[in-house]
């Protein structure tokens, strides 16, 4: 069976910045941008071109560089907005505008202290208006997790009549269990009218640890596009991580669904980002985290040595990263030391390693991680003794 296509949405210079304390220049946003092409990404959101000028010309020289996503650009519901947005784009091979509005009933009665009927008719006419200016419009029904299916397909159907290209269904709040995400986008399949003429998009956020896990769930509904971000930053708790959608969907065929991201490039781009937007990716953070091929406990890594795949559902060489890391704690074993002392060039008898390994335990115990350079003290002094007791 041929694999379906899924698009990958980038929102880390837009949706990613907003995490605080993070702040993009522009030619920092272009060497992000300019990776992103090259890694695959089919989309890429730009900026938020009305927010500020800086944010306007990140968004124009984004255009102007990028050739082969498209590039898109983020407005409310609202002429200004959306001008901004289309002037912003006009230098971009494949331009997008994405505009919307808040649906569900805590948006509409606190937020814009309107009505169902009047958010649907400002949806519809955002829409048409940024349709005059590019073909392909993105619409985001913002906190969609939250807002009631019937009212929402409604709504979703009429955007599609007055020109949407692709439907966002954001779990703006990260509520969403991952069924309910999915229920969600197979009641849009089955209720809205013309949805297979348009792309159903997932963007999910991950305040109870869920964006991954519902992206997934919505990507297995039908939906064809996932919204993320490198390392998974974002508002509040974060995005959905990129590499961590890109890699289930590798490592699990029977899903029968591909993107066209180079998975080698994975660990350096997060590296880029990390260095460039000054937040860490946290040490046990699946995929391109320190710790990711890392293995401490002693059991772990006698497996990993005897055979990689007993511990490690992913090759480290897949996502850019060199090789497991075997590191050495009390907790490791002989077979542990011994692979590692053998990687610095010391092959070790089973004698040596019988009066190497006590050594070696008192290091770790006193210093919690062994290093190449200790071990080479330890070992050097083990056959200094051995060469005195022999001769």
């Amino acid at each position: 069976m041929s694999k379906s296509q899924v698009q990958i949405f980038d929102t880390t210079l837009r949706d990613g910045e907003q995490v605080p304390g993070c702040k993009l220049n522009t030619p920092e946003k272009l060497i992000i941008a300019e990776r992103l092409d090259e890694l695959g990404v089919d989309i890429i959101e730009a900026g938020f071109p009305i927010s500020s000028p800086g944010d306007f010309n990140s968004v124009v020289e984004i255009a102007k560089l990028v050739k082969n996503a498209t590039v898109c650009g983020l407005t409310r519901a609202n002429k200004k907005d959306i001008d901004a947005a289309a002037q912003a784009l006009e230098h971009a091979v494949k331009p997008r505008i994405h505009t919307g509005i808040g649906t569900s009933e805590s948006h509409i009665r606190y937020k814009f202290n309107s009505t169902p009927e009047k958010i649907l008719e400002r949806a519809v006419e955002a829409v048409s208006y940024a349709k005059s200016f590019v073909e392909d419009i993105e619409f985001y029904a913002e906190d969609a997790g939250r807002t009631d299916n019937e009212f929402l397909a409604k709504v979703c159907e009429e955007v599609i009549k007055a020109g949407a290209t692709v439907l966002n269904i954001p779990d703006t709040t990260g509520y969403c269990l991952p069924e309910e995400y999915g229920a969600k986008m197979t009641y849009l399949k089955e209720n809205v009218k013309g949805i297979e003429n348009v792309v159903l998009s997932c963007h999910c956020h991950n305040d109870l640890g869920l964006a991954t896990a519902n992206s997934i769930a919505g990507v297995q509904a039908g939906a064809r596009q996932i919204e993320c971000t490198i390392n998974g930053i974002g508002e509040r708790a974060g995005n959905t991580s990129l590499e961590e959608v890109v890699m289930i969907m590798k490592q699990h065929p029977y899903l029968n669904l591909d993107t066209n991201i180079n998975t080698q490039l994975l660990y350096s781009t997060s590296q880029m980002v990390q260095h460039h937007m000054g937040i860490l990716v946290q040490p046990n953070k699946a995929v391109v985290g320190e710790n990711a091929f890392a293995h401490s406990s002693g059991i772990h890594q006698d497996g990993v040595i005897k055979n990689r795949e007993t511990y490690e559902i992913m090759d480290p060489s897949d996502v850019g990263v060199t090789e497991s890391s075997i590191v050495l704690t009390a907790r490791s074993g002989r077979a542990a030391l011994a692979y590692r002392a053998k990687k610095i060039g010391f092959d070790l008898t089973k004698l040596e390693l019988d009066k190497v390994y006590p050594e070696f335990l008192k290091c770790a115990d006193y210093q919690k991680e062994v290093e190449d350079e200790d071990i080479e003290k330890i070992v050097k002094s083990v056959r200094a003794q051995l060469e005195k007791i022999a001769s």
